[in-house]
């Protein structure tokens, strides 16, 4: 893809099916290893990546030739096929349908990497479904309530 240049970072979250809190922090690493190693083989960079129990925070460029549809098929079904494999996540059934997709601005990208790498302090006073809600209202997108309520 001679002459093509882009720099577009998306902020992407997306939850467990059901919101279910299994994404043990033990193992958490493990899975954020495995993570940059698709990134790697989808010719993607890695800014930073955190997580919760329930969800998981990514902020990423991809390759100009990979949709962000694309990016996300193949990240949700390799890690689900890899959790089943590997059991490290005992409940684990897959990832809830859909995702947030947010373009972040190089003069964001610092206070993104800090607010992913800081989600264990942040969800100690906010819930994901509140900040979910938040992130949609903040990027004024429009959502329906039945995919945030509890």
């Amino acid at each position: 893809m001679a002459n093509t240049y882009t720099q577009i970072l998306y902020h992407i979250v997306f939850s467990t099916k059901g919101r279910s809190p299994v994404l043990n922090p033990d193992r958490r690493e493990e899975l954020f290893r495995y993570i940059w190693g698709i990134h790697q083989g989808l010719q993607c960079h890695l800014y930073r990546i955190n997580g919760m129990e329930d969800h998981l925070h990514i902020l990423t460029s991809l390759h100009p030739s990979l949709s962000l549809a694309d990016y996300m098929r193949e990240l949700k079904t390799g890690t689900s096929r890899w959790i089943s494999k590997e059991g490290i996540f005992p409940g684990f059934t897959g990832w809830q349908d859909g995702y947030g997709a947010f373009t972040v601005s190089m003069r964001e990208k610092d206070a993104v990497i800090r607010y992913i790498k800081d989600q264990q302090i942040h969800h100690q006073q906010t819930d994901y479904l509140d900040e979910y809600g938040h992130l949609l209202e903040e990027a004024k997108i429009q959502y329906d309530d039945q995919y945030t309520a509890g």
